[in-house]
């Protein structure tokens, strides 16, 4: 079973993602199944749309794509109720995007959202990367938090802060590390061989549209972990995430 633990559908700033051509990636690699969030213009501004787009993608597709739900937190009640009509439409996690958002990780602003995640059993994936919003060690202070919810680093980081990826999982177990990007001679491995991370707390995304998938999987299948690890990154550890 492999698991893309994230792309975005719909329009985005540089690239766009339609779902024929997800499905087509997806059947090309061997991709079993897609979490798939809204493009950045839906996330920050018209989540109602976004959040459309995404859960009737998965309502299609036999569920072989899941469906994040997306909700700029400055409109407060509003967001939550955004929420819960997506999970009524078949959401089954939280994407968050502080910098597209606008706010900061510890400010509170987006603790109602984290409750209703809570509430819901959903994993959140939280993209990092764009300082001084979206950064690991912020993420991970706001996981111990929150320490009931399962976390994803979306793109640990990536590049400039890769620096913060592995000593963030450390200081919360319940944040795990996205390998989109990430070298695994250098930072995917300093994961892997710490005794406090280890590959179990690895999901494999390709962050389609804005990398090359198939880089992204031979990052994975190169990889000289044990097959074990490898089934854990690729997919094991996501399923278990997703119940």
């Amino acid at each position: 079973m492999i698991i893309d633990a994230h792309v975005r559908l719909g329009p985005g700033r540089s690239a766009s993602l339609d779902v024929a051509g997800l499905t087509a990636t997806m059947d090309r690699l061997g991709i079993d199944r897609a979490l798939v969030a809204p493009g950045e213009y839906a996330t920050a501004w018209d989540n109602r749309a976004g959040n459309d787009l995404t859960t009737a993608a998965a309502a299609a597709s036999d569920g072989r794509l899941v469906a994040y739900a997306v909700a700029n937190p400055w409109a407060g009640a509003d967001a939550v109720a955004e929420l819960a009509r997506a999970r009524d439409l078949g959401a089954r996690a939280l994407a968050v995007d502080a910098a597209l958002q606008g706010f900061e990780l510890l400010d509170g602003l987006i603790d109602p959202l984290l409750a209703f995640a809570q509430e819901s059993g959903w994993l959140v994936y939280v993209r990092t990367g764009t300082p001084p919003h979206a950064v690991p060690l912020p993420l991970a202070s706001l996981a111990r938090r929150w320490p009931e919810l399962s976390f994803v680093m979306g793109r640990s980081g990536a590049t400039d802060f890769w620096i913060d990826a592995a000593p963030a999982l450390r200081h919360a177990p319940n944040l795990y590390g996205d390998t989109c990007y990430a070298p695994w001679d250098t930072v995917l491995s300093e994961f892997a061989r710490d005794p406090e991370i280890g590959a179990g707390r690895l999901v494999f995304s390709t962050d389609a549209p804005y990398t090359a998938p198939e880089a992204e999987l031979a990052r994975i299948t190169g990889w000289p972990i044990p097959d074990d690890d490898r089934a854990a990154v690729l997919g094991g550890t996501l399923a278990g995430l997703l119940g």
